[in-house]
């Protein structure tokens, strides 16, 4: 979906054009497996961050064409809405200093996009979800000027037949709102996580990663509130769920798989088989046609690009054009720091290499739907969840954290060849943050009830801690300005 398309109108001929070429590289995909053809180097680390620009009244300012002009940096790119960008990093391998020289080029990023930020009039904001965002701003007239999203939002009011997109979110409050149009996917942005892995283990790496989503986005939650109402620590997953809800094929347009979804099951012997139901059971959105020869698989990745499993499979490039696969976990929040993201990665990191060593294979710990439950569940409540971990047994997560995944990501990463004083210091913090059970949503409550539910007092609370890169286990809530 980073690509842009040339056009927004299609025939039946396009999408049927689109399908045949879709068939052939999905094919192809499987050749090259079978043949020994994708990159099977040690694991490579890599990162997006998305972000928000914010003007003086803490609103959302649409000027991400100012910013990109003023950055000038390919790392750097549009999101769905024009007060959304995302900040990318080069890929690493899982080695040495990586997690410290990862932190480093990402401030030494950030600190350059700030002052992009501030020349185009706003300044940039790391959160799950901007307290003050109201539906307003959620228009069509702030859908960043790329023809790709004007398609996407028409092919997805097609798919429903003009049906409005709603919103249903019990949490601590509830909230129910309906939409016209995809920008409520706007509402969202998040720290996705890169793992690229040999093919030959990349189903167990995504089963991995199926597992570690409970505990991850339990101890990451950071979006607690949209358009003023306090709903789940993690409310971005049901907004994201519900924002884009358009089914698959199931003997009709529509069926029971969602393209914004935790997937349908584990892999069970091959990644590619997350591609073979791409291919099976969803009808393609763009189906722009490319030039390009089938090895650039530029049909599969754009159509992959239209399905967004909280961990999804990717399929991309080394320089010397071979392909590689990278599981891209996707239920992080934005912030509340750069810190508290590397500290999350690297947690996240050594589990799944911990998960993926143990005998019998990640999806031997639990079935599918165990797994699904337990992400829900801590998407909700975050640390106060209770989940299934192993099977049949039911532990609160902070305590599941703290004696058993902590010290199994520790492992992890230690075997991956990281360096132990990196390994110490980052997981120091996923451990500080747990004891003190003070996630950024957690914090964000704290701090709303001690200030009168002020949603720009919150949000210059979040620019000034930014600021120190302090992660959030360290600041003080009674006052905004520490």
């Amino acid at each position: 979906m980073g690509q842009e398309i040339h056009h927004t109108r299609f025939t039946d001929r396009d999408f049927q054009a689109f399908r045949e070429r879709l068939e052939e590289e999905t094919r192809l995909c499987r050749d090259l497996e079978a043949a020994g053809r994708f990159d099977d180097r040690h694991p490579v680390a890599g990162f997006e961050i998305e972000a928000w620009l914010v003007d003086a009244h803490r609103q959302p300012a649409p000027v991400n064409e100012a910013f990109l002009r003023a950055f000038d940096n390919p790392l750097a790119t549009p999101e769905l809405a024009r007060f959304n960008v995302e900040l990318n990093t080069e890929a690493h391998g899982l080695s040495g200093r990586t997690l410290s020289n990862l932190h480093r080029e990402m401030k030494e990023t950030w600190t350059r996009a700030r002052v992009a930020a501030g020349q185009a009039g706003a300044e940039l904001l790391l959160t799950g979800i901007l307290p003050t965002l109201r539906p307003e701003h959620l228009c069509l007239e702030n859908m960043s000027n790329m023809k790709r999203y004007r398609a996407l939002n028409e092919q997805v009011l097609r798919s429903r037949e003009g049906r409005a997109l709603k919103l249903d979110i019990v949490g601590r409050e509830h909230l129910h709102h309906e939409h016209r149009d995809v920008m409520l996917e706007a509402a969202t942005t998040s720290f996705q996580i890169h793992l690229q892995t040999p093919i030959s283990v990349a189903h167990k790496v995504y089963n991995a990663s199926i597992l570690a989503s409970a505990p991850v986005v339990a101890l990451s939650g950071n979006s607690p509130y949209l358009f003023g109402r306090d709903l789940w620590d993690e409310t971005r997953i049901p907004v994201f769920e519900q924002s884009v809800e358009v089914g698959g094929y199931h003997g009709a347009a529509r069926g029971p798989l969602r393209r914004v979804s935790f997937g349908s099951g584990f892999a069970r012997e091959s990644i590619l088989e997350c591609f073979q139901e791409n291919l099976e059971h969803f009808p393609p959105l763009l189906p722009i046609r490319f030039d390009d020869p089938p090895e650039r698989f530029s049909h599969l990745r754009l159509h992959n690009g239209t399905i967004w499993r909280w961990n999804r499979p990717l399929i991309g490039f080394d320089d010397h054009g071979r392909p590689h696969v990278r599981i891209e976990h996707r239920v992080v929040p934005a912030g509340p720091t750069l810190a508290d993201s590397i500290a999350t990665a690297a947690f996240y990191y050594g589990l799944v290499e911990e998960l993926v060593k143990i005998p019998g294979g990640p999806d031997g710990l639990m079935d599918f739907p165990r797994a699904k439950d337990n992400f829900y569940e801590a998407a909700r409540l975050g640390l106060d969840a209770q989940v299934e971990w192993p099977a049949g047994e039911r532990r609160a997560v902070r305590d599941l954290v703290l004696d058993t995944l902590l010290p199994a990501a520790g492992a992890g990463l230690l075997r991956l060849g990281l360096d132990e004083t990196d390994v110490s210091h980052y997981l120091g913090i996923i451990e500080a943050r747990v004891r003190l059970a003070r996630t950024g949503a957690a914090w964000a409550r704290r701090f709303m009830a001690a200030h009168d539910r002020d949603e720009r007092a919150l949000v210059d609370a979040y620019l000034s801690h930014q600021l120190t890169d302090r992660p959030v286990h360290e600041w003080p809530v009674e006052d905004a300005s520490c």
